[in-house]
């Protein structure tokens, strides 16, 4: 795992980012947190929208293969998503590098 989430306990949940991920881009909460426990994962700051709190985004894929660009923060010692979609065929080509 990435040295980002070495103090993570575990993953918290805005009921109303969860609700936009699910009606913009059918990506379920239990979908974004697969993508964290499966190789090859690829983690970069999101240094754009780092302003308020440090931001991360991962590429990564689902149990079921399917390829997400997750973003999302740390509080607390836990992963807080704030959106999730398909990767983007830019994305996918970084990712595929790394596999």
């Amino acid at each position: 795992m990435d040295e980002v989430f070495k103090t993570c306990t575990g993953f918290e949940w805005d009921e109303g980012n969860a609700l936009k991920n699910w009606k913009k881009h059918q990506v379920s909460q239990g979908e974004c947190e697969q993508v964290f426990f499966n190789e090859p994962l690829v983690v970069s700051p999101d240094v754009k929208h780092s302003d308020k709190e440090k931001r991360w985004f991962i590429l990564g894929a689902t149990d079921a293969k399917r390829l997400l660009f997750v973003v999302f923060t740390i509080r607390n010692h836990m992963v807080r998503i704030i959106s999730a979609r398909d990767m983007n065929n830019k994305e996918r080509k970084i990712y595929n590098e790394k596999a």
